[in-house]
């Protein structure tokens, strides 16, 4: 597979985030895993040694959740479908309503959105994960909100290529 195709084709598990494609793909050149475990691997050892700066700007890619770009139909096809699977899209108003001011909050708290891998989650079990998170210092947040990204990319790996893919 040329680097091109390679970052085609994988550069939005980290949601908006290609360089960490591209960087797995100059680190392993030609050894590039095949399986959804082995470039997981190859990809979070990129996000891990990414500046703190580079890493936020991953953090920040990630859209609310429930929020005003699910509204506005403009996720990513990846995100749409992780959010409905969690009924996210089928919220009544005062749901609607209890994700924006936590979103508010939490974004005005941490300086980044509230990231959690939805699958396999309802909406009742995010609403208490994000009111327990929103607890957190800055600091615990930031790792917890990279080990999220880190399983969400498992996740996206998994529906694209064999391997476990469901840590």
């Amino acid at each position: 597979m040329t680097r091109a195709d390679f970052i085609a084709r994988f550069g939005g598990v980290f949601e908006h985030s290609p360089f960490i494609a591209e960087r797995a793909y100059d680190a392993c050149g030609n050894e590039v895993p095949r399986t959804a475990d082995g470039l997981h691997a190859a990809m979070a050892a990129q996000f891990r040694t990414a500046s703190a700066e580079e890493q936020l700007g991953v953090l920040r890619a990630h859209p609310d959740l429930a929020g005003r770009l699910a509204i506005a139909g403009e996720l990513t096809e990846d995100s749409r479908k992780e959010q409905a699977g969690a009924g996210l899209d089928r919220l009544s108003a005062a749901e609607h309503a209890r994700f924006t001011a936590l979103n508010a909050a939490y974004v005005e708290k941490f300086g980044f959105p509230f990231i959690i891998a939805v699958k396999g989650l309802t909406k009742d079990d995010i609403l208490s994960a994000f009111e327990t998170r929103i607890e957190n210092s800055r600091e615990q947040e930031f790792e917890t909100a990279k080990a999220q990204v880190e399983r969400i990319a498992l996740l996206r790996l998994g529906a694209l290529l064999p391997g476990d893919g469901d840590a």
